[in-house]
């Protein structure tokens, strides 16, 4: 408990009076000084921060004149004013004195930050921010969502399954069309020109407020609704609406939301987003078929002889890559010249007893953890082990774990792309792995696959769903926790990953499977609420497939016992759903199965065969 959660039972130590005992006496102290420390170190990140991918970004307007002369270009003074021309509609000049303003205004300050958007060409980026740290909205008022990235992998895979066109737009400044729901009020600065010193009430919803994301999306959702759209129960930001091509076949049409990136895929995309545009300027007026998304490049292009979509985080990588090795080249080092796996072989992090990291080092790894997960969401599966087991030393990380962090992006460098194919065709098994289905009347007799009563009818064409999972027992040697690892397709497209360390300490294999097969079972049925409430159609159960025979077994054969009782929960959970027919099992060889590239580090040769079935 002290080496994994350090801060956590300091104070537990000191709330419960026991910070005086032999045990805690002399470790008190010191883990509540690096407390603080940390603490001061992350409310400091953003002054330490000099460049991003390579390019010194200012930290003041003063600062972005400064870089701008000394690099003979006027890049970040455009930027500002490109800003404070779209931000001032925010503004209103009030009269009078501030003591003058009605009950219940709040003063704030503003300031201007500074960005690079790497989708976008390195473009110098300035957004003028209230202040919202010091105000305290309810809550009621200030939650926004997000479309999630495994709602966009399943939009791009139906796109292409029912031959619909995707169109990307991007609204300019959006909070600022919606109207401000705090009293608040600020004094002008310099960047206001000749209102300078006066009184400003904010009217508008201001980037940097709590309740501006709240506030916009209503504004977008309100129009979204009057375009004939509503919103899915599996994802609020994935908005659909029935359609009809012109050869009568039906589909939905979508709209996906990310704050202000917005995606319409349908055969007709363009109307939608002329619907969208009668109340909110898009960027530069331009709409496009996505190109970039969140720092993952995007691509509709022939794989194996089909059109689908495609994904890859290469840019984001090289990006990062970029910064690192400028890092290393100030303190005389380099990237390790060779790195055939993601982790050195035999290196296991939980046995790392190299020298604790302190102050800047810290952060720095936590922040390169950061966009590794990051590199992961965009599509690096091939790396997610690797990542899962350093994740779990963030509170203390070491030396040595901050060394393996950095042999990961030498391992970007040598295999800087790989590409996920959203394809829409349907893989082909061979029934006999399956057995035949089983008579479950009489142990499972009310079984039966929740199916939500308020999804909308089903369009388009059927996906299929396939499931590969593992788990490596007593994988972890200190703790004896094993990993679970599961891939889920949806027809040949990854969908989802997942590489977890387990909660329990399993005392067999089976057991240690069992619960991945449980956890998988569980994400399994949560995906197919979402493809019913986006009205996708499912071609029967899920194909699940594991290493585990013992597991495999228990789990088709009804006349089966539970001689441990502990795991009683995974294995009803399991054999209840292939009961009520909602997947069913099948055995495949280890040397077969992609789940077991999430649950260890594997050799070069051994992990490039399995990566090589499902990424390019």
């Amino acid at each position: 408990m002290k080496n994994a959660y350090p801060i956590e039972v300091a104070e537990y130590a000191i709330a419960n009076k026991i910070h005086e005992e032999p045990a805690f006496a002399w470790w008190v102290p010191s883990t509540l000084k690096k407390r603080n420390r940390f603490i001061s170190k992350v409310k400091s990140k953003y002054w330490q921060r000099t460049h991003k991918y390579g390019i010194e970004v200012p930290k003041s307007i003063k600062h972005a004149l400064e870089i701008d002369q000394k690099n003979g270009e006027n890049q970040w003074w455009e930027a500002i004013m490109t800003e404070m021309a779209n931000v001032r509609v925010a503004f209103q000049v009030f009269d009078g004195k501030s003591n003058q303003l009605p009950p219940g205004y709040q003063e704030i300050k503003c300031r201007m930050i500074f960005d690079i958007k790497l989708g976008e060409n390195f473009r110098r980026k300035a957004r003028y921010v209230a202040g919202g740290h010091v105000t305290d909205p309810p809550s009621s008022i200030t939650y926004s969502s997000v479309v999630s990235r495994e709602s966009v992998r399943i939009a791009l895979l139906i796109a292409a399954l029912n031959d619909l066109e995707i169109l990307s737009a991007d609204i300019q400044n959006a909070y600022l069309h919606a109207k401000c729901r705090e009293k608040i009020w600020t004094r002008a600065g310099p960047e206001f020109g000749s209102d300078e010193g006066s009184v400003m009430i904010i009217t508008r919803a201001l980037y940097g407020l709590k309740s501006s994301g709240a506030a916009f999306r209503s504004l977008l959702a309100n129009r979204l609704y009057e375009i004939g759209y509503k919103p899915t129960k599996g994802d609020p930001d994935v908005w659909i609406r029935p359609a009809v091509k012109g050869d009568g076949y039906e589909y939905y049409e979508m709209v996906l939301v990310y704050v202000d990136d917005i995606f319409a895929i349908s055969n007709d995309p363009m109307k939608t987003l002329n619907g969208i545009q009668e109340e909110f300027k898009f960027k530069n007026n331009e709409v496009k078929p996505p190109v970039m998304y969140l720092g993952a490049k995007l691509e509709y292009q022939i794989f194996n002889g089909v059109k689908c979509w495609t994904m890859s985080s290469d840019k984001y990588v090289n990006a990062a890559i970029a910064n690192i090795e400028k890092k290393l080249k100030s303190e005389g080092r380099h990237l390790p010249r060779r790195a055939d796996t993601p982790m050195s072989s035999s290196y296991r992090p939980e046995e790392d007893v190299s020298a604790e990291l302190e102050g800047t080092n810290h952060t720095y790894f936590q922040e390169l953890i950061g966009i590794l997960r990051w590199a992961i969401e965009l599509g690096r599966i091939d790396i997610m082990i690797e990542v899962s087991m350093l994740s779990t030393h963030l509170a203390m990380p070491r030396s040595g774990h901050l060394e393996q962090a950095i042999h990961i992006f030498a391992y970007f460098k040598v295999n800087p792309k790989k590409t996920l194919a959203l394809d829409p065709q349907h893989p082909v098994y061979d029934e006999n792995q399956f057995s035949p289905v089983a008579d479950w009347h009489d142990f499972y007799r009310d079984a039966k696959e929740q199916i939500p009563d308020d999804s909308p009818p089903s369009r388009g064409r059927m996906v299929s769903m396939h499931c590969f999972v593992d788990a490596d027992h007593a994988s972890n040697r200190v703790t004896r926790r094993s990993q679970t690892g599961i891939l889920i397709f949806l027809n040949r497209a990854p969908i989802a990953w997942y590489s977890k360390r387990q909660n329990t300490v399993e005392s067999s294999t089976f057991g240690s499977e069992y619960i991945a097969m449980k956890t998988a079972v569980e994400m399994l049925q949560a995906l197919r609420y979402k493809l019913r409430w986006f009205g996708v159609p499912i071609d029967g159960p899920v194909n699940v497939f594991g290493d585990n025979e013992s597991v495999i077994n228990s789990s088709q054969k009804p006349e089966t016992t539970l001689s441990k009782k502990h795991n009683s929960i995974a294995y009803h959970k399991t054999r209840e759903a292939v009961a009520s027919g909602m997947i069913r099992v099948a055995y495949v060889n280890t040397l077969l199965n992609l789940a077991d590239v999430l649950t260890k580090p594997l050799p070069k040769s051994r992990r490039d065969a399995l990566i090589d079935l499902f990424m390019y």
